[in-house]
């Protein structure tokens, strides 16, 4: 697999229509995903002193973050008012490459600062519920 641009490892929030259009969260400087599994450990006295796990056991879930310049797109105040209401809402992560992640995550942060001779900036963390299908 050849290397990618981070400038196009993008994420998108939904609309809300049906069915879902996506607008890249355009100020965004950087992104960040990461999968995560819990482990079920079923060791016993027959592991033989090795701890053994069980395959497709446990919660898996989605981890988003990111950083970037304020730059008042309707995206980013699709995410202000998801983070303000505690909605669900619909993201996809897109990559170079043309794959995509898609789900509903929850907006679990969003600070805003700005420095008085600087940009606005923001960061955001989001959350999956349900399964994030990978394409």
């Amino acid at each position: 697999m050849p290397a990618e641009k981070g400038s196009a490892f993008l994420l998108k929030v939904g609309n809300g229509a049906t069915p879902v259009v996506y607008a890249t969260v355009a100020g965004l400087r950087t992104t960040q995903l990461s999968i995560n599994g819990e482990l079920v450990a079923i060791t016993s006295k027959d592991s033989g002193g090795w701890r053994d796990l069980l395959s497709g056991a446990g919660v898996r879930s989605v981890s988003v973050s990111g950083a970037g310049v304020f730059t008042g797109s309707a995206a980013e105040t699709r995410i202000k008012g998801s983070a303000l209401s505690g909605a669900l809402d619909d993201y996809r992560l897109s990559f170079e490459s043309g794959d995509t992640m898609t789900g509903k995550f929850l907006v679990t942060r969003l600070d805003y600062a700005g420095d008085f001779n600087g940009e606005r900036s923001y960061t955001l963390s989001l959350e999956s519920s349900g399964a994030v299908v990978s394409a």
